[in-house]
């Protein structure tokens, strides 16, 4: 199975996600709207992940408009997708759904709440019914029409599900270590985490504590992911 890796930044890639699709033998390419690095040639599934622009911020990033060209295409030919944080916004937003910015920029380990509607589902059922999640965003999606809500936190809504194969959540599952720690050391780049008194010591801290759990939980949710990939791809084949 060929899957096709979107990312907005060289220290926003695919992380868990990517490890697990090449170690069960899948294709994975990456490409950038964001760095003229345009997706080429067809694929089964499509992961989108984040990024430091929001997506109303067309003026200094005028390729969002085209991804999200892109994105409108793949949803149309129900192609399984999985947006991450910015990915899940400019995925939700594309269906209609309004990005606007949260009450609270949530930015580090923040409690989420699986939905009774996450039971069955085949990407996030698995997970607890309450999980510490990384997180770093100032803004989020609201509810496309018709979808099904899958998680929230106190501040907003974290996962939904559109249709059978597409998916978008706002934290971040895939980060790795090396990720966490890059985004730390940047967080002056970010006025909101500045504004929040951001300790790069004690976030560091934190990553150690909590990041083997929660990469165990983002191979289980990548995993979910690629078995619904799978079975489209081996069903369209048939």
């Amino acid at each position: 199975m060929r899957l096709l890796a979107l990312i907005h930044g060289e220290n926003a890639g695919p992380g868990i996600f990517g490890e697990e699709a090449l170690a069960a033998g899948h294709t994975l390419d990456v490409a950038s709207f964001a760095s003229d690095a345009r997706p080429s040639g067809s694929f089964d599934a499509l992961m989108v992940f984040g990024g430091a622009m929001n997506v109303h911020e067309v003026h200094g990033n005028p390729w969002i408009e085209e991804e999200r060209e892109f994105l409108a295409g793949v949803l149309e030919d129900g192609i399984p997708t999985l947006g991450v944080c910015l990915g899940g916004q400019l995925v939700a937003s594309v269906a209609g759904a309004e990005v606007a910015r949260v009450s609270t920029p949530e930015i580090g380990w923040h409690d989420v709440t699986l939905m009774p509607e996450a039971a069955d589902d085949p990407v996030l059922g698995g997970l607890p019914l309450l999980f510490k999640a990384y997180q770093w965003h100032s803004y989020g999606f609201a509810l496309p029409a018709g979808a099904i809500p899958l998680a929230r936190s106190p501040i907003c809504l974290q996962a939904y599900r559109l249709g059978d194969v597409t998916w978008g959540t706002q934290f971040h599952a895939e980060v790795t270590e090396e990720i966490c720690r890059g985004w730390i050391e940047d967080f002056g780049s970010d006025p909101d985490a500045v504004a929040q008194d951001f300790d790069p010591d004690a976030a560091r801290a934190a990553v150690s504590e909590h990041i083997a759990q929660w990469n165990e939980l983002g191979r289980k949710l990548a995993g979910g992911f690629l078995a619904v990939a799978g079975e489209r791809a081996e069903a369209l084949a048939a």
